[in-house]
């Protein structure tokens, strides 16, 4: 999706696979109230998360999901009976020593995941660190982990409860650094820093890089293959070279936001330049920028060149891309079809537009920085934030999913017929009502509807 978008009605000829229920319960929300005792009953309301549910009754989302036979995703639906089971007894929260620590995200990092990492809990890492509903968080964010037990905090820094050491991996074709992480039983955080890799994790076939806390079951399963480590929902790479570019300082520019133009950090570029005062740069400066990342995304799509500042934040997002574990394509065509039958749009529709945008691809970013298998710009990713009721990341798989199908959705709801719902996903609803549709648009139309019969 190239531009702006409004999304989905479900046509009169295509209704017959409108959705029975409510939501794909994704977000993480507060929830008022005290915790239940155990083994409550509890029927979901409009609104209502398993995530949410599990912080106002003081247990977790895997209990619930277990409890109850919910999907991966833990999809409840408004009027569901649920069992919640919590325990009576000595929560095990307190059974150990806490402590509270501080980590930097990398690529790939989530609140929840961390929860588990650090023995404490997704709300209270939220809590900590006044995140909104969504626990969004950014490469680079120093987050406070309270809660940590003694012995998950040092099972964290020591990249496990085994033996460690300090590995070195010779890069082959398809590895990324969160691959190597779960490979060798550490983290993405300590293998940037230990190789001084900047926090988008471009990383090239034939590096070699030193591995730290590589747990010993890591080190030897490692040793003993020579491809690479990427999981079955982890689809193959594209590896770069990070490049050395020159940059003119322009009026308004500061270190930061030129340091976020070319994906790198602000100490790489203080460091390169010699900078003393990192707050003082001239207008007409040169700078050498260490590990830029470029050439991921070219500048023209569509007969269209797009700007460098939009070109280069696609770039980054195409690093990140590169540098995360993603599902498989066919994974993510599962996920398209779950998404769209729970939120009331057509499958085989929203396969086509999915197909037609990135062919199932998570990693595919345009010259637009149309991001992921859906190809949302982040503007279109505010506003379907804005119709779901929650923020969306783009450069999760889930998420971008839902952006998509939410704008598909409006579209069908606010346009005047199929044909124009699909042409605004592509050209924008509002181009398309102020010109008509451009001339590849009426190729994209025309694609999207012959693949709809593929995938009926």
């Amino acid at each position: 999706m190239n531009s702006t978008h409004t999304t989905h009605l479900i046509p009169p000829r295509r209704n017959r696979r409108a959705a029975a229920g409510v939501v794909a319960a994704l977000a993480l929300t507060t929830a008022g109230g005290l915790p239940a005792t155990a083994d409550e009953r509890h029927r979901v309301s409009s609104g209502e998360t398993v995530s949410a549910l599990a912080v106002a009754y003081g247990t977790t989302v895997a209990t619930i999901v277990s409890a109850n036979g919910l999907d991966s995703r833990a999809t409840i639906y408004v009027g569901q009976t649920l069992s919640i089971p919590t325990s009576t007894g000595t929560s095990t929260k307190t059974a150990t020593t806490k402590t509270s620590g501080t980590h930097t995200v990398a690529a790939g990092d989530t609140v929840w995941g961390l929860a588990r990492a650090n023995g404490t809990t997704v709300a209270a890492i939220i809590a900590a660190n006044a995140l909104n509903a969504s626990a969004t968080i950014r490469i680079g964010q120093v987050l406070t982990i309270p809660g940590a037990s003694s012995s998950s905090a040092a099972s964290a820094s020591s990249g496990g409860s085994s033996s460690t050491t300090t590995a070195t991996h010779k890069v082959v074709a398809g590895d990324t650094v969160w691959d190597l992480a779960r490979k060798y039983g550490t983290s993405v955080a300590r293998i940037l820093s230990a190789n001084g890799l900047s926090t988008s994790g471009v990383i090239t076939i034939g590096q070699r890089l030193t591995i730290p806390g590589a747990s010993a079951a890591g080190t030897s399963a490692a040793s003993g293959s020579s491809t690479s480590s990427a999981s079955s929902t982890t689809t193959s790479t594209t590896t770069t070279t990070a490049a050395t570019a020159s940059h003119t300082v322009k009026s308004g520019e500061t270190l930061s936001s030129i340091a976020v133009k070319y994906g790198v950090t602000v100490s790489s570029i203080v460091s390169a330049n010699g900078i003393k005062n990192p707050a003082l740069i001239r207008i007409g400066q040169t700078l050498t920028i260490p590990g830029a990342v470029s050439g991921l995304v070219g500048d023209t799509f569509a007969g269209r060149t797009y700007s460098t500042e939009v070109v280069s934040a696609a770039n980054r997002n195409k690093a990140t891309l590169l540098a995360m574990s993603v599902p498989t394509k066919a994974q993510i065509q599962s996920m398209v079809v779950s998404t769209a039958s729970s939120m009331g749009v057509d499958t085989a529709l929203a396969q086509a537009i999915a197909y037609q945008e990135s062919g199932f691809n998570m990693r595919a970013v345009s010259p637009a920085n149309a991001i992921g298998a859906m190809q949302v710009i982040p503007t279109s990713g505010e506003w379907a934030s804005d119709l779901v009721g929650r923020d969306l990341d783009l450069l999760d798989a889930e998420d971008n999913v839902v952006a998509g199908v939410a704008i598909l959705r409006q579209l069908l709801r606010t346009s005047s017929s199929l044909e124009t719902a699909i042409a605004g996903y592509y050209q924008g609803a509002a181009s398309v009502r102020k010109y008509g549709m451009f001339a590849d648009t009426k190729r994209y139309v025309a694609s999207v509807l012959a693949l709809m019969d593929r995938f009926e």
